[in-house]
């Protein structure tokens, strides 16, 4: 049984007629120029989004998965990551707990695991950019979905939280869970299981990188003369 199944997704206007077929224990990443639908693809087939076409998780209909049990099953963490309120981050990630009735099961360890320790007091609203993006990604691995969905996850860090996120959802993926993020940074496609490739709102293919990363798609899609190496560096010409 497949984590994700999307059938005939579309978004009006965004997204046309995506299908994909995602196995548990995955780590996939999701790409393509900026407004191609990445953004759009995750919202929809995390249940956020309105659209025509079928989604099952674990083999189940989106549609018919009541509220509280999607928030078991799935997260999604945002590309936007401001706050309009001043919680603490500690009480941010405990959010993530909610739809297991609102505990703070392992919430030590996640935060020091994202490392958020001497930050775990401080208003989420007075942190910067990259500060809030860790703790939207703590909250994330407090909910313990299986299927989980980050929206530019890598963006706003550093190299070394960035690497230590990639890490993270490498060993996430490991012990069986299915970890879909969208990024732009082609370099890091060595990390990955397999590869989505999003052009003018529709799938254009799906699969290992090394397969799918051909110096013709990287031309037709994103536009610049390139080739993965062996090591799936990106190399210009």
């Amino acid at each position: 049984m497949n984590a994700l199944e999307a059938e005939n997704v579309t978004v009006a206007g965004r997204l046309e007629e995506v299908n994909l077929s995602l196995p548990r224990g995955q780590l996939v990443g999701l790409v393509g120029p900026n407004g191609s639908g990445k953004s759009t693809l995750l919202q929809a087939i995390g249940g956020l989004l309105e659209h025509d076409g079928e989604v099952h998780w674990f083999g189940r209909d989106l549609n018919h998965i009541p509220v509280m049990e999607r928030g078991r099953l799935t997260t999604w963490v945002p590309q936007e990551t401001q706050f309009a309120f001043g919680f603490s981050v500690r009480s941010v990630i405990s959010q993530g707990r909610y739809a297991h009735g609102d505990d703070d099961h392992g919430i030590d360890g996640i935060i020091a695991r994202c490392d958020l320790v001497e930050l775990a007091d401080r208003p989420v609203n007075q942190l910067s950019g990259g500060e809030r993006m860790r703790v939207l990604l703590a909250r994330a691995l407090a909910t313990e979905a299986p299927l989980q969905l980050w929206d530019e996850p890598l963006g706003p860090l550093d190299v070394r939280h960035a690497l230590e996120v990639l890490t993270m959802a490498r060993q996430l993926a490991d012990d069986g869970r299915t970890v879909v993020l969208s990024l732009h940074d082609l370099r890091i496609a060595h990390c990955l299981d397999s590869v989505a490739v999003l052009d003018n709102r529709r799938l254009r293919a799906l699969g290992p990188p090394d397969d799918v990363l051909t110096p013709e798609l990287l031309l037709e899609v994103f536009g610049v003369k390139a080739r993965i190496t062996p090591g799936l560096a990106l190399e210009i010409p």
